[in-house]
């Protein structure tokens, strides 16, 4: 996956220190990243980032685009409390969603520093993901 991003430093720093995605090749115009075992590269763009727009999901907005992925449990919880203890701006706050219904998860929202929205979730039964 490819995304635009405006600051290409403070991005590369956001991915690399903060989500902990170790950093693979590079030029001056983009970065890649193991994305939590998927390809993330990011391309500097020149102007301003668009303004999102979002959906009810659930009682939340969420936010559109967006784009994550799905963690183990614990590895979502290490890094829900990770994100909290650097003060990051959740969208929707990390909870669970669903509860109690087909495709019950973990999620949470945040925006990257050039307002790219990602979601991180988890599910204890993985066998979820798709239940309707």
């Amino acid at each position: 996956m490819a995304i635009p991003v405006y600051d290409l430093e403070k991005c590369r720093q956001f991915y690399r220190d903060v989500l902990q995605c170790e950093e693979g090749r590079s030029s001056d115009i983009w970065v890649d990243f193991n994305f939590y075992g998927h390809q993330l590269v990011i391309h500097k763009k020149e102007g301003k980032p668009p303004v999102a727009d979002s959906n009810p999901v659930d009682g939340k907005n969420v936010p559109i685009p967006h784009f994550g992925v799905v963690l183990d449990w614990a590895d979502w919880e290490n890094l829900a409390n990770r994100l909290k203890s650097v003060n990051t701006t959740f969208i929707i706050e990390p909870y669970i969603r669903f509860k109690g219904q087909p495709g019950e998860q973990a999620t949470l929202f945040f925006l990257d520093p050039d307002g790219n929205a990602l979601e991180f979730k988890a599910f204890k039964d993985l066998n979820q993901l798709f239940a309707k």
